[in-house]
């Protein structure tokens, strides 16, 4: 088999690439983000999932290499990362609570010895409870989601937080939707499985 990469750090991708139970290493993708508002959410987390993947080939030249990155669309509909702080954490739970919110999350595959890439990309919709500023405010203190899309960890205390969830996948919430992953894999010559036959 191929060797299989994840571009990502991110502890959350780690324990969702391992629930496919294949041989895989991470690596720090050397890909600097950028949010641009002037593309659609779709768009764009394809872009920076593929930016990541492709950013590893030098280092990995006979590999396929899996990129992923998520954003999510707030009510003025732009696109909207990483809060990186406690203070914008606070800011975009405030303004998120009590309404409906979708979260973009890219995927692409990179076959760095052809050249050859495939980008996708899955939503789901979460609708938070109302809030109070000391409930937000606990919340950030308790579980610090400074690097999650939406300042919260749904696979932890974050779940508190949700009056309703809607999507096809529910890892592609936390990071990585493993059912389209799984389908791209395939396609790249990878089985989670092995042969059909």
């Amino acid at each position: 088999m191929r060797q299989l990469i994840l571009a990502s750090t991110s502890p959350y991708r780690l324990q969702l690439m391992r629930q496919l139970q294949l041989p895989f290493i991470t690596a720090a993708p050397p890909f600097k983000e950028s949010i641009d508002h002037s593309i659609t959410p779709e768009l764009l987390v394809r872009h920076l999932s593929l930016g990541k993947a492709r950013s590893l080939a030098a280092k990995y030249p006979n590999a396929v290499i899996v990129g992923s990155d998520q954003v999510f669309v707030d009510q003025r509909g732009r696109a909207v990362g990483k809060p990186g702080s406690e203070a914008a954490a606070i800011a975009q739970l405030k303004q998120m609570a009590g309404r409906t919110h979708t979260f973009y999350t890219g995927l692409a595959l990179f076959d760095s010895a052809s050249g050859t890439h495939q980008t996708d990309y899955s939503s789901f919709a979460v609708t938070l409870r109302e809030l109070s500023d000391a409930q937000i405010a606990d919340y950030v203190k308790r579980e610090k989601p400074f690097e999650c899309a939406g300042a919260f960890k749904v696979e932890g205390l974050g779940i508190a937080l949700m009056e309703k969830m809607d999507g096809d996948d529910y890892n592609t919430l936390i990071g990585l939707p493993l059912i389209k992953l799984v389908s791209m894999l395939k396609q790249f010559g990878v089985e989670v499985f092995g042969s059909e036959e």
